[in-house]
């Protein structure tokens, strides 16, 4: 349509004049041309050419949409939400609040099998007038039940968990209570296993409770996931996790390389599982760094460096406490032989034989002054103190092994199982 239109060029109109005066022509110069219309810019065609394109392709767009939410089963309409202004704002909650995750299917099978265990001690401590009285004193621990015999339940726990108790309770996942013997103990490795009189828990109980499944823990990378459950606090059992961040650390007073994890492992939890992914028990949590330097360092003793030792305590004869008037004695004087000593003077941890009684038990089997008492019966033993807790559980007249270290022409000190025959006295 643009060729109708024809659009002024500059100097077009003076050549007109003179052609027309060389041909001789009158023109009556004060005569006006008709103004000629004017065409549309083609700035102004484009735009509108523009904006027509536009509505037709939003127009097909919205076409598309709908039949395709038609066809889909995409109506917005339907999932849109009205927004409402309230006077009060509130969180929005969920109607199912049921949490699924690997965490909490390990801690769901592995929690029947770690029970929580109470320690009721009577100390001796001053009064206020600077005498002595007696006092019972109460401390909580967790343990890992590890199999059974024909008459009792097995469970594994630290050693310091049980010392010096005088009276034990194991409390289940169904918060069945019943009263325990310690079976035996190993205080250098910090172990010991504790037995519950099968008679004695409830039937339901049994239904409810699992020994626990013992993994390898020599295969354990450092990054691994690690999950601690435990007694924490005493408030019952808990979960915690985190990663193996560790595997060879040691620790003062406890034989052995020891798991580093930082898993939250509190107070209440000693005792308690160290679980893997797989939820096998992996460690027996042990001790916690408590500074105000130190964040998220938890210990454990490694299952497989525990497992010959927790298997001997198990197949100790388990034993109780006899009264004291009618306990058996060794008939020596003794002293500590700490690490520190031990180190110093190149001689085993134990008991320092410093003085023999005349005609007692270790006089009569031959034990002399300068012997380190490292054992009885199999049981390791640190101190005097690890020696006598032990002695409570047999009387007068009856005969014990102790394990004897004593000096040889080298300098060396060299071990041998020595019988003894418990006497009276106080030592």
């Amino acid at each position: 349509m643009d060729n109708q239109y024809t659009y002024y060029t500059p100097g077009q109109d003076s050549n007109q004049q003179n052609q027309s005066n060389m041909n001789g022509e009158n023109q009556n110069y004060n005569h006006k041309e008709p103004r000629k219309k004017k065409g549309t810019p083609k700035w102004v065609k484009t735009a509108c050419l523009g904006l027509v394109f536009g509505l037709v392709a939003s127009a097909a767009f919205q076409t598309s949409n709908i039949v395709a939410g038609k066809v889909l089963g995409a109506d917005d309409s339907k999932t849109a939400k009205k927004t409402e202004t309230v006077s009060n704002a509130k969180l929005t909650t969920s109607a199912d609040s049921k949490v699924s995750s690997d965490v909490a299917e390990i801690a769901k099978n592995a929690m029947p099998s770690v029970v929580s265990i109470t320690n009721m001690s009577v100390q001796q401590v001053q009064n206020f007038f600077g005498g002595i009285q007696e006092q019972e004193s109460k401390s909580v621990g967790s343990g890992i039940i590890i199999g059974q015999n024909d008459s009792e339940l097995l469970v594994v726990t630290n050693n310091h968990v049980v010392e010096g108790c005088d009276t034990l309770t194991v409390s289940f996942i169904d918060e069945e209570s019943v009263e325990a013997n310690v079976k035996g103990t190993d205080p250098n490795k910090d172990l010991a296993v504790v037995a519950v009189d099968i008679s004695k828990i409830p039937e339901n109980t049994m239904k409810e409770i699992a020994v626990a499944t013992m993994g390898d823990s020599t295969q354990l990378q450092v990054g691994e996931s690690a999950i601690a459950i435990g007694n924490a606090l005493g408030y019952g059992q808990s979960v915690t996790s985190g990663i193996i961040s560790a595997t060879s650390r040691q620790m003062d007073g406890i034989e052995g390389d020891m798991l580093q994890t930082d898993a939250a492992i509190n107070p209440g939890n000693s005792g308690g599982a160290l679980l893997n992914a797989k939820g096998e028990v992996i460690g027996i949590n042990t001790a916690k760094v408590a500074t105000d330097a130190v964040e998220g360092m938890g210990y454990a003793i490694p299952i497989s460096q525990a497992q010959d030792t927790i298997e001997n305590l198990m197949n100790q004869e388990t034993r109780t406490k006899v009264a004291e008037n009618e306990r058996g004695y060794i008939g020596i004087e003794g002293v500590d032989v700490t690490e520190d000593t031990s180190q110093m003077y190149n001689m085993p941890t134990g008991v320092y034989v410093s003085n023999v009684i005349s005609r007692g038990g270790a006089d009569k089997a031959g034990i002399t002054k300068g012997s380190v008492i490292t054992a009885i019966n199999g049981t390791s033993v640190n101190s005097m103190e690890a020696l006598q807790e032990q002695l409570q559980y047999y009387k007068v007249g009856e005969k014990v092994t102790l394990t004897i270290a004593t000096p040889g022409n080298n300098g060396e000190y060299e071990s041998s199982d020595v019988e003894v025959t418990l006497g009276e006295g106080s030592r």
